[in-house]
């Protein structure tokens, strides 16, 4: 049987940075992981491979963080495909959801003076109407057979990883993340249930961090030597992600140096004001410095030496002619907006500074002019020259190569997909994991998929049941066997006593019970010497109605209810249905069966399998059969009886002898002795093999009594027909009419 396999197709990020969009198809369902842009592309070009997914089988679209090459293309799938004609839903956490607005409405804005845009303001309105909002550590179904937990991601206010259940397979994806604790957030967690699979960001491949107190120290001594020359400090950054921890920097390292009072700091964003409102709501999120500044009445971003600058036309050409100070101005990419003005006024000036302070998608100008070019080109297409120091000190809140091998390390995926990545820093994460795990037991696999490659994933069928009520109670030994109702739903598995069918799923048992009613010519003696001879043992009694019943297997009771009838009784399942099948098919044969006319002729009575005469010729045919088996595969085997005139301390055996070496095979027990341990092993199936094949169905299968609450009596000449004790209830009624008369 073709076990079911999990596709993923990386519609954006990879082997490149941005657009991260990727498709996870299981079982019939489908959910999709972030839908960004590419920051250095343009209009429809930006956006994912769309054309690769019917979006209207789309069961969950689940967004990291507010990022716009994570987010920013969620509007034109809503609004622009046949993403509307299916069930599916948008979700993210709340933080996320109330700066994903503002960041969108800017996006907008800007988008509409380059190119045509994507969406209307109506369509981002609409599809914005329609995202729900998570929390962390909450566990969300949003269709039947798929499941999600989100999980603090680091990186930026209100970024989550998500552990997604597809029926039953478990994958991990963790967006951006970061596993640093910086001055705001708190660090990315390491879940406790360990997915099938993980698919990690590879941002900076197998590149480390420079520590954090130093990389601060290294900062904040580079933007004072730069504003105490004469010198301006451009920061391109975006308005909400790392531009918080930066400003917090600056406004510790200011506070600490009255020398430095003098110089403005200014964070020039159009999305400023609104961004900080959304950070002093969401302090709940954030790590425990920032919780406890707050519980002592200390709001962290209300900043002393920081000054929102308003979007006003030319206010960036005024501070660029002012004195010396320090801009944190968006976008962080610097192709356009403040920073990118900024950058161009500056750009002349030996003693002007411009420190990168993120990560750079390749084709940006952030990206460009770390190779500290001799001019570049401004937005209007004239060239300026390039004579401002480029300093790259980067605070950037992805996992470094030792941080991401660490958590990979952790989660213990059977299968680690990269994405997120520039192909070189991509293969060189791979090729580390492929040395680390190469030759593993687990047969742990790394891939790095291109956009559009579609990955086919085969996991081992075995699937986890949990045990609930009695069967939760009781004390198991490992590797012991558990016997329950076993419940599917939505592809999880519950295990369960069927006494607590009702108690926790609402259902109840019927018991389904067969009567089939057969008539015969023969006596009841003779029906029970076949049923032995196939069943092997048969129960002989009476019923609780007195009547005499033959118990077949534990499971069918054929009852004599008349002289010239019988009438078969069982509960009715697949395994008692085949046996009631197989005992009325014996039943019906019997009157042409030649036994039963040798019989019938012969002058005694019916003797039964069950006389001790014919227990020794049965055991002996036994003897001989399984004799015959070993004989047959090892050549030699010669049965060994006890001496009638001894004392009879040893049971029967066979003897099975090999080169040098003897086994023997009690044929009571079927045990097998050897000193050659490879010998009894062999020995030993071959007996199993042989008792399979000669025992009776009731030794093969080894079935328990099912009517064991409703024993049988075994005072056979109690028994009588049915109509027998109609004729007595009669009688007995007419005495209690006359009485009364």
């Amino acid at each position: 049987m073709d076990l079911p396999q999990l596709s993923v197709t990386v519609l954006g990020a990879g082997q490149e940075v941005g657009r991260s969009c990727c498709v996870l198809r299981y079982r019939g369902k489908t959910v999709v992981c972030d839908a960004g842009v590419h920051p250095a592309h343009h209009g429809i070009a930006s956006l994912p491979f769309l054309d690769e997914l019917d979006w209207s089988t789309v069961d969950a679209i689940l967004i990291t963080h507010f990022h716009l090459d994570h987010a920013a293309g969620l509007t034109y799938i809503m609004e622009k495909t046949n993403f509307r004609e299916g069930k599916g839903k948008v979700y993210m956490t709340s933080a996320t959801k109330a700066v994903y607005k503002f960041i969108m409405q800017d996006f907008l804005r800007m988008s509409s003076t380059f190119t045509e845009p994507l969406f209307s303001p109506l369509d981002f309105s609409l599809s914005f109407s329609s995202i729900v909002t998570v929390a962390a550590h909450q566990f969300i179904v949003p269709c039947p057979g798929v499941s999600f937990t989100p999980f603090h991601a680091g990186h930026v206010l209100g970024a989550c990883m998500y552990l997604i259940d597809i029926a039953g397979l478990k994958v991990l994806y963790t967006g951006d993340y970061s596993r640093e604790d910086d001055r705001h957030l708190v660090q990315a967690q390491v879940p406790s249930i360990r997915p099938d699979v993980l698919i990690v960001e590879s941002t900076y491949g197998v590149q480390k961090h420079e520590a954090l107190r130093g990389r601060e120290q290294r900062f904040v001594d580079l933007v004072t030597a730069v504003v105490k020359r004469g010198g301006h400090v451009l920061l391109p950054s975006f308005a909400l992600g790392r531009a918080q921890e930066i400003l917090l920097i600056l406004e510790e390292h200011w506070s600490k140096n009255p020398d430095l009072h003098s110089v403005p700091i200014y964070y020039v964003s159009s999305l400023a004001k609104k961004c900080m409102a959304v950070y002093q709501t969401n302090i709940s999120s954030m790590n425990s410095k920032i919780q406890e500044r707050w519980n002592r009445q200390d709001n962290p971003f209300i900043f002393k030496f920081i000054t929102n600058l308003p979007q006003t036309r030319g206010a960036e050409k005024k501070v660029a002619e002012g004195p010396p100070c320090v801009v944190l101005a968006s976008p962080g990419f610097m192709d356009n907006g403040s920073s990118r003005e900024l950058l161009e006024l500056w750009a002349p000036d030996p003693r002007n500074a411009v420190i990168i302070t993120g990560y750079s998608v390749e084709g940006t100008m952030a990206r460009d002019i770390q190779n500290s070019p001799d001019e570049i080109v401004s937005l209007k297409g004239s060239t300026v020259p390039r004579r401002l120091a480029v300093e790259v000190i980067s605070f950037s809140a992805h996992v470094d190569g030792e941080q991401n091998l660490e958590f990979i390390k952790q989660v213990k995926a059977q299968h680690i997909i990269l994405m997120h990545g520039e192909a070189k820093a991509m293969f060189s994460l791979k090729s580390k994991l492929e040395q680390q795990y190469a030759g593993n037991e687990e047969g742990i696999q790394v891939h790095a998929p291109h956009n559009t490659e579609n990955l086919k994933l085969t996991f081992r069928g075995d699937r986890i049941a949990k045990a609930i009520g009695r069967i939760a109670e009781r004390k198991v030994a490992e590797n012991a066997t558990l016997q329950g109702l076993l419940l599917s739903k939505d592809y999880t598995f519950t295990l369960l006593d069927p006494r607590d069918l009702a108690e926790f799923t609402g259902l109840s048992t019927s018991v389904v019970v067969q009567t089939q009613r057969v008539a015969i010519s023969v006596s009841l003696d003779l029906v029970k010497w076949h049923l032995e001879g196939f069943f092997g043992s048969v129960v002989d009694g009476i019923d609780a109605d007195h009547v005499r019943t033959l118990r077949v297997m534990g499971t069918v009771d054929v009852k004599h209810t008349r002289e010239d009838e019988l009438m078969l009784e069982w509960e009715s399942s697949v395994t008692t249905d085949m046996i009631a099948d197989s005992t009325l098919a014996l039943i019906l044969g019997i009157e042409s069966s030649p036994a039963s006319v040798k019989l019938t002729m012969s002058s005694h009575s019916h003797h039964t399998h069950a006389d001790e005469e014919d227990e020794e010729l049965m055991q002996q045919i036994r003897c001989e059969h399984i004799a015959a088996f070993l004989e047959s595969h090892f050549g030699s085997a010669e049965i060994d009886l006890p001496d009638d005139t001894k004392d009879r301390l040893d049971d029967p055996a066979i003897i099975v002898h090999v080169d040098q070496s003897s086994a023997r095979v009690n044929i009571n027990t079927l045990a097998v002795s050897c000193k050659n341990e490879a010998l009894r092993s062999r020995v030993q199936s071959v007996v199993q093999m042989a008792a399979t094949t000669i025992n009776s169905l009731t030794e093969m299968y080894g079935l328990k009594d099912i009517h064991a609450t409703r024993p049988l009596q075994t005072q056979i000449n109690d028994a009588r027909f049915k109509e027998e004790d109609e004729d007595l209830l009669k009688e007995e009624e007419d005495d209690e009419v006359k009485m009364e008369s």
